[in-house]
């Protein structure tokens, strides 16, 4: 087939914003579909706004008519035409009562039979679907997703600019530092045998930015971590970075708030209630067993060790004895969708968690089945249940150990028995603070305190005595930013005290050359003052996957990796030819 070009036509009009009136127009697109009826020929034109009817009928010219026939899905095509009202109106699509009666049809490309029908591709194998990656982006879902990605980018500069926030990008290619996850390196032909590291975050330069007096910075960053992947996380993701001097936490967090108030309502039309909730991560633990607590529902947990400790009961006590705690929470109207099987499976998950098992009150009948009845006195279930609130129709599941073991199970099992009750509004959005971090945290492996944030977060005031005899009651000047049980963003206010500097990385066993090694020209900068600042960096890619309310982050990134860092279409990371190595004074395992 011979092509046509676009030779004395170009594009009036997107498909979906073809007006209703009966003017002329061209447009341009992707066939959809096309329904060949003998007399009559419709052609479905997608673009990215949407689908417009093309319409061929007896008055059509003969030539434009026969090209019509020869139309196949995902050609590409040019049409000019006249706007139509049409005769049975699609109130699926936005032109859904209009069609362009075409006079000069282009087929600017011909596409072979594709490995999956496009607009059905969320029925397709993702392997498939990645393997086609730029068929499957051709997808109206995963195109809109793609536009409110860049509608998030777009509104994100246009605020922290009217905020007098100026954007300065930083290097791509840096030390190597400690933050956290593993590095990609880069390695030097210049310099043989040093590497460069790919970003983990701009983090030490946004602070010199600070040093260096530019007092409100902002980034749409491109970071890189090479760690374990799962839904939300990609190992290389965009983070709108930001940086403020002269400011204190509650300062930041306002500024933010604002942001994520603007973002809300432009994209999504959603009001978001300033100011967010705040609550320290000692409360969200307590009530929530979760740092990145999910609001949107009940089932708290609820601390019950009074209540039960002297029950002759030995895991309740063990528990007691050992400095833990017994904790339940209500699973509100539970007891009929949970049954004796289903709550094995939960006992299941809770072992699989770190709990040695889970005990349970389960009140579907006129009396109450407890799963530990035979140690209970006259009134103890009595107690229990009034000390939970227990009524006819809940689940109360308890269980009894360490709090790091207690905690983090039952805030587990209230988000597994939340999703299958069904009781969370998905169209409900809970921002919240976590505030007062703890600094430190305990390294069982090691046996030893490790930061819990990169070394130069500021600890609060009323902590510092405490860095040298009591570690695990200092608390950081951290925050982080959590939507609906997703964590957003972290953020800090930093350390500019020399002295302060050095004494927190003597507290985290650092010796003076690997400072100096490390992150000796940041301590050095500070030598020549810097005025108190802080920052935060949020998470586009998760903020977008949460707006358009996708499953994983692959649905908001045009080319994305597979669990093992991989990405199929292109297939990389791929092998590179000796030469390349050699320049790089690079042998691998194999060549040896």
């Amino acid at each position: 087939m011979k092509l046509d070009t676009m030779k004395e036509l170009r594009r009036t009009h997107y498909c979906a914003e073809v007006p209703h009136t009966t003017e002329e127009v061209v447009v341009c697109g992707f066939a959809d579909r096309v329904r060949d009826m003998g007399n009559l020929i419709f052609i479905n034109l997608r673009d990215r706004t949407g689908i417009v009817q093309l319409a061929f009928n007896d008055s059509t010219d003969r030539a434009v008519f026969e090209k019509a026939g020869l139309v196949k899905s995902e050609y590409v095509l040019m049409a000019k035409g006249t706007v139509s009202k049409r005769e049975s109106e699609n109130k699926k699509l936005k032109t859904g009562d209009i069609e362009i009666l075409v006079n000069d049809l282009r087929i600017l490309s011909v596409a072979q039979t594709p490995p999956f029908e496009v607009t059905n591709s969320d029925k397709v194998n993702d392997e498939l679907k990645l393997r086609y990656r730029y068929l499957d982006l051709r997808n109206p879902r995963l195109q809109k997703n793609i536009i409110t990605r860049h509608e998030v980018a777009r509104i994100t500069r246009e605020y922290f600019y009217e905020n007098g926030f100026l954007e300065i990008e930083t290097p791509m290619m840096m030390k190597s530092t400690p933050e956290g996850a593993r590095d990609y390196l880069v390695p030097s032909r210049v310099h043989p045998g040093k590497f460069y590291a790919l970003p983990q975050s701009p983090q030490i330069y946004k602070q010199l930015l600070m040093v260096s007096g530019y007092d409100r910075y902002i980034q749409l960053a491109r970071c890189f971590r090479d760690e374990d992947l799962r839904a939300d996380r990609q190992p290389e993701f965009t983070q709108i970075d930001l940086e403020m001097s002269f400011v204190d936490a509650e300062d930041i967090q306002g500024c933010v708030e604002g942001f994520i108030e603007r973002l809300f309502k432009e994209i999504m039309g959603v009001e978001i209630k300033l100011p967010l909730e705040r609550i320290t991560f000692a409360d969200a633990m307590e009530r929530f067993g979760s740092d990145k607590p999910d609001t949107r529902f009940g089932f708290e947990i609820q601390n019950i060790t009074e209540v039960v400790k002297d029950i002759d009961f030995v895991v309740f006590r063990q528990a007691v004895e050992n400095g833990g705690s017994v904790r339940a929470i209500n699973v509100k109207n539970g007891a009929s969708t949970y049954t004796r099987k289903e709550i094995d499976k939960l006992v299941e998950h809770a072992k699989g968690i770190g709990a040695k098992g889970l005990a349970y009150i389960r009140w579907a009948d006129d009396e109450p089945n407890c799963s530990f009845k035979k140690f209970l006195g006259e009134k103890d279930l009595e107690n229990i249940l009034l000390a939970v609130d227990g009524q006819k129709g809940d689940l109360i599941l308890i269980c009894a150990d360490k709090d790091k073991v207690v905690l983090p199970t039952l805030g587990a099992l209230r988000g597994i028995c939340a999703k299958r009750l069904g009781v969370i509004n998905e169209n409900q959005y809970n921002f919240l603070w976590i505030t007062e971090m703890p600094f430190f945290e305990w390294d069982e492996e090691n046996e030893s305190w490790v930061a819990m944030h990169h070394p130069f977060t500021m600890p609060m005031e009323e902590c510092l005595e405490y860095l040298d005899s009591d570690p695990a009651n200092v608390r950081a000047k951290a925050w982080d930013l959590v939507l609906n049980g997703i964590e957003l963003s972290s953020g800090s206010m930093r350390i500019t005290d020399y002295a302060l500097q050095q004494k927190m990385f003597e507290a985290l066993g650092l010796t003076d050359e690997e400072i100096e090694t490390k992150f000796g020209f940041l301590v050095d900068a500070y030598k020549y003052a810097s005025p108190p600042h802080g920052g935060m960096g949020i998470g586009l890619d998760r903020l977008s996957m949460i707006m358009c309310g996708a499953d994983s982050l692959r649905d908001v990134v045009a080319f994305p990796k597979v669990q093992n860092a991989s990405e199929l279409m292109s297939a990389c990371p791929s092998a590179v030819d000796k030469n390349q190595l050699d320049e790089l004074h690079i042998k691998t395992i194999e060549q040896e």
